[in-house]
């Protein structure tokens, strides 16, 4: 047999979704399994955006312009001008997903071999991206005692050489729910600026700020135009995640040309998903404070159960619907596969996201789990529940 790729060997498994298989067999044993381990909303799709695709006149499924459909790109200039962000039409690249928008900033920015610097924990996929463009990732460590706030600035400083290229930074965070203020973010700019580097910041929860924070975009920061690259997705934002719509947007005209060579190799983005999205925009605000109430009742049953808890502590999230919690367990790959393996509470069972694969550094998020709290309050309940029994009872307590 012809031998796989050494790029091929290093790509990471999902913790989101490496365990699928074990959860496959506790429902085929007619368990149920509630599902905290990926962000997966619960919560509708818009009723309107969903009319308008079930409606739609299309008779031809065309591809669009690789940059996007032009009356949705319009539209997304009016969505971000509502956040007090200016940008054009000619500054955005509709992206299958947020996920492919940072492929292309890791492609149009950096080189193979070249560095770019991530608070951990962090998104799992950022390393599978990492590893597809050959790119090194290098992680700054975040701690769960002050919620996962951004690292001092000196810490980043001391990881920078002469191959760091960029800091990539999701805000609301994924997965630890924390929010950067404004004053983290100036103080990132300025290290920005001192050492020329550009940064990627994937905004995807932006809407789900708690408690009367505000979401405070790298957008906004005075003489960082040609340095940042802003992330985005619908997927989260109206529960339409497999629309696969996310967009890229810089306006560094320079790295959006080269992006847009990457984008044109793919040709298009889905015409569908871009329907759909376009049509979601219109949503009404009671929409979103409708889902945002639902989420901060989730949230406080999910980190007030946890922190009930014996040995266990959760820090409460400012944003997104993820939590990082730290429980007394002795190996957290193997304390998700034992929950779905061997342990049921009346029959039920919860799947987790293992933290250990939302860290670079080895060793680390080994006593940690992310959950993510997407059902329903019934099942939220449940669920903490049968955790709360698991950990009684797990063989590698500590």
């Amino acid at each position: 047999m012809p031998k796989i790729s050494t790029k091929g060997l290093a790509m990471p498994a999902s913790p989101i979704r490496k365990l699928v298989p074990y959860a496959d067999e506790a429902k085929r044993k007619g368990r149920k399994v509630y599902h905290l381990n990926i962000g997966q909303p619960d919560i509708e799709t818009p009723h309107g955006a969903m009319d308008v695709l079930k409606n739609t006149p299309i008779k031809v499924v065309e591809y669009s312009h690789s940059a996007g459909i032009l009356s949705y790109r319009k539209k997304l200039v009016e969505y971000y001008k509502h956040w007090g962000i200016d940008v054009n039409e000619n500054q955005m690249i509709v992206t299958c997903g947020g996920s492919e928008g940072i492929l292309f900033a890791f492609m149009a920015c950096l080189d193979p071999g070249d560095e770019v610097i991530i608070p951990e924990p962090f998104y799992a996929n950022y390393n599978g991206f990492a590893v597809t463009a050959g790119v090194v990732v290098k992680p700054v460590i975040s701690n769960i005692e002050n919620g996962f706030a951004l690292p001092p600035v000196a810490e980043f400083e001391k990881l920078i050489t002469p191959k760091t290229k960029a800091i990539l930074i999701c805000n609301p965070n994924n997965p630890t729910g924390y929010l950067y203020s404004k004053e983290e973010l100036l103080e990132l700019r300025e290290l920005i600026i001192k050492h020329d580097l550009y940064l990627f910041s994937d905004e995807v929860y932006r809407e789900f700020c708690y408690e009367g924070a505000e979401h405070f975009s790298v957008m906004n920061m005075d003489g960082l135009d040609n340095n940042v690259v802003l992330l985005d997705s619908v997927s989260k934002r109206y529960s339409a995640c497999g629309a696969r719509i996310g967009v890229f947007i810089t306006r560094n005209k320079e790295v959006y040309n080269v992006a847009m060579k990457f984008a044109q190799a793919r040709l298009s983005p889905p015409t569908f998903g871009q329907v759909l999205s376009e049509a979601a925009i219109d949503a009404p605000q009671e929409y979103f404070d409708n889902v945002m109430a639902e989420y901060i009742a989730r949230r406080n049953i999910v980190v007030e159960a946890i922190n009930k808890m014996p040995g266990c502590f959760c820090p409460n999230p400012k944003g997104a619907f993820y939590a990082v919690a730290r429980l007394p367990i002795d190996d957290s790959d193997k304390f998700c596969q034992w929950l779905l393996e061997d342990f049921e509470y009346n029959n039920q069972t919860v799947m987790l996201a293992p933290a250990t694969g939302f860290y670079s550094t080895c060793g680390l998020g080994k006593n940690e789990v992310r959950i993510s709290y997407v059902l329903k309050v019934e099942d939220l309940k449940a669920a903490m529940v049968c955790l709360a029994e698991a950990l009684k009872v797990y063989p590698g307590r500590k």
